[in-house]
């Protein structure tokens, strides 16, 4: 019981810190943790099993909030400081979860529909990063409209979150929001905090028990729709070709990033 509890919180600490990265996402670091699933059908079947989902969800939600306090300034630091290098590592470890995704859709053959599956979630994504960033410009100074904004950002976080190969600081990103959260995770900004929690609540409420049905009765499809969200993303974070020194390091961190979660997708 201890060492479940235990693993629960260091798998939470490990998914609450690569969604702060843009790129990687926190559903496909839970994948290759083994813990997914579960997740899934904790929140899905809540009602239904409260003690066991509270245990799970618990313990993996304290993890995923150490995650995120422990890893955010660093990781701003960070990728401000040595872009190139960051950047190559996050597409590193976005590419390295590509196999393990490959495996759950459980294709028997390849065919013109597997390709169009994986198009159309690469054409999402390509969709997604249209949306127009002054749409949530919030400035909490000007009311109860910025409020509703930041839990509407929240539910569509949400998406995110719950989705393997969409991430949620990508999705951030997109909206314009993700050096102002970052920095209000970084402050424990709670005006900004607390909306934007309550939105993805909702959102994760809203999208699990579709996701569920959608893997349980289309699992090729789901898992190959995915797979073009994952290759979607690398495309979009792609930050272009470095100069000098930092082609060597930058692919040496890319390296890096694809083997050490290849490396724990094959322990998980």
């Amino acid at each position: 019981m201890k060492n479940k509890v235990v693993s629960n919180v260091i798998k939470g600490i490990c998914v609450g810190g690569s969604m702060l990265i843009p790129g990687v996402s926190g559903g496909s670091m839970a994948m290759i943790l083994g813990i997914y699933n579960k997740l899934i059908s904790a929140v899905s079947s809540f009602f239904k099993h409260k003690r066991e989902s509270i245990e799970l969800l618990g313990t993996f939600a304290l993890g995923g909030l150490i995650g995120i306090l422990l890893f955010a300034k660093p990781l701003l630091y960070l990728t401000d400081k040595y872009t190139f290098p960051m950047m190559y590592f996050f597409i590193g470890a976005v590419l390295g979860s590509i196999p393990m995704i490959y495996k759950q859709a459980e294709i028997k053959k390849i065919s013109i529909r597997s390709v169009i599956y994986i198009l159309l979630g690469l054409l999402i994504i390509l969709l997604i990063s249209l949306i127009p960033k002054e749409l949530f410009d919030v400035d909490l100074s000007n009311g109860i409209m910025d409020y509703l904004l930041l839990i509407i950002a929240g539910v569509v976080s949400a998406v995110a979150l719950v989705l393997p190969g969409i991430s949620v600081s990508y999705m951030l990103l997109v909206l314009g929001m993700y050096e102002e959260t970052i920095k209000a995770i970084d402050e424990f900004y709670l005006p900004y905090l607390i909306p934007l929690g309550i939105g993805l609540l909702i959102g994760i409420m809203l999208t699990t028990k579709i996701l569920e049905k959608a893997m349980n009765s289309y699992r090729e499809g789901s898992y190959l729709i995915i797979l073009g969200f994952v290759v979607g993303s690398v495309v979009q974070v792609f930050p272009g070709i470095p100069s000098g020194i930092n082609i060597v390091i930058s692919l040496f961190t890319l390296f890096i990033g694809y083997y050490l979660i290849r490396k724990l997708s094959d322990m998980a």
